[in-house]
């Protein structure tokens, strides 16, 4: 029964990263029979998660292989808090955003309680603002934290000062639609989003950098995400990149990867007051500095140069198929790819270097938020038929 009900996740999983997949392309990538296919799509048919139908321009002679295509009838509430935006959206089952809401967060300190209501306000506004039929399955939320796996407590969150802050339960509690709230750093998350559906497809060992304020990570080995010792593995922005004259950083050292290329360090380059839309201010100097403005080229050079090590480095050490470059490094790297590039080939190892790609992110701002509902989804695709909804 167990291995039965592991293969039902199992398509429903692809269904849900891949989209519309026929029972044959199905059977081929599970290793199965299509008398097996036949057997578990009826299954998820008949529970409302999956619909079937002929293939679109259809012609010629013998029987069409269905199209399975998830249903959005089934969706998630995902959360992506950030230091100074918040977002909530709608995911339906297959990754799609149906609809989303977002406000600002005003960098305030610990705002706990704020993020909380906030949150639940625009959630609210999504479940009421859903169909009639439309059925809430999960709820995920990224945080720009160290997050502790399995309760959603932030156990540190540098810019605004969380410290053991029960956030995953305070906003299961607030939200009151009896479901848990699954809680991931953002740049993991991130990092597995691109890794499902985005620059990361088909690359079982890539890095990915996100920027908010400061700089995450998410490192994928053999395609499992690496979460170290206790679940806060790769903190990259806490690399040390500038040991004799580094910038001091909020986590209490000077010279970190995040204090040497995150938002304050490039505005203070540039000459630019920090706003408060830190995504606006980096991309008004990444997008001058490629139209010419010398101080903000100036900035740029000087950031790139500065993360270009620092991806160097983790070429060395986990030698990526892949390097990602998300949230506002992605408006960065853009502008700092020469810089970036030449540190690589200085610093790196040629072995290690040889094979690995350089990529923007292709979800852009929505990796974070991609990631938190795949949280959400977790539970309904490891074992479909024992989500509360359908019971």
């Amino acid at each position: 029964m167990h291995r039965h009900r592991s293969s039902l996740g199992a398509l429903l999983h692809h269904v849900h990263v891949s989209g519309p997949l026929s029972r044959a392309a199905l059977a081929m990538r599970m290793g199965v029979n299509r008398s097996t296919i036949l057997a578990l799509t009826a299954e998820l048919v008949a529970a409302g998660l999956v619909g079937e139908q002929p293939p679109s321009g259809t012609t010629g002679a013998g029987r069409p292989s269905l199209v399975v295509r998830p249903s959005p009838r089934f969706f998630v509430l995902a959360f992506d808090v950030a230091v100074d935006r918040l977002t909530a959206a709608r995911v339906g089952l297959g990754g799609t955003i149906l609809d989303r809401r977002s406000a600002p967060r005003s960098r305030i300190g610990v705002d706990l309680e704020t993020v909380v209501r906030k949150l639940v306000s625009l959630g609210r506004s999504l479940i009421d603002a859903a169909p009639p039929a439309a059925v809430c399955v999960g709820i995920g939320a990224s945080y720009c934290g160290m997050i502790r796996p399995g309760d959603g407590m932030v156990r540190y969150g540098p810019e605004l000062g969380w410290v053991d802050q029960a956030f995953g339960a305070e906003l299961a509690e607030a939200l009151d639609l009896g479901l848990p709230v699954a809680v991931g750093n953002e740049a993991h998350l991130g990092a597995m989003a691109e890794h499902e559906r985005g620059a990361g497809v088909g690359v079982p060992d890539l890095i990915y950098l996100h920027g908010d304020v400061g700089v995450g990570g998410g490192i994928l080995v053999g395609g499992k995400l690496l979460g170290g010792d206790a679940g806060y593995g790769a903190e990259v922005g806490h690399m040390l990149v500038n040991p004799v004259d580094g910038r001091a950083c909020l986590c209490g050292s000077q010279g970190c990867l995040e204090a040497e290329t995150g938002e304050y360090a490039l505005l203070a380059a540039a000459g630019r007051a920090p706003g408060p839309s830190g995504a606006d201010a980096v991309r008004a100097v990444a997008r001058d500095a490629v139209t010419g403005d010398p101080a903000a080229a100036r900035a740029v050079a000087e950031i790139g140069d500065w993360l270009g090590i620092g991806v160097a480095n983790l070429i060395n050490l986990f030698n990526p198929g892949v390097v990602i470059f998300g949230g506002m490094l992605r408006d960065v790297y853009e502008a700092a790819a020469p810089q970036v590039a030449a540190r690589i080939a200085r610093h790196a190892m040629p072995v290690s270097r040889e094979r690995a790609r350089l990529r923007l992110s292709a979800l852009a701002g929505d990796a974070t938020l991609l990631g938190a509902a795949d949280l959400g989804f977790a539970a309904l695709l490891a074992d479909p038929l024992r989500t509360p909804a359908l019971r």
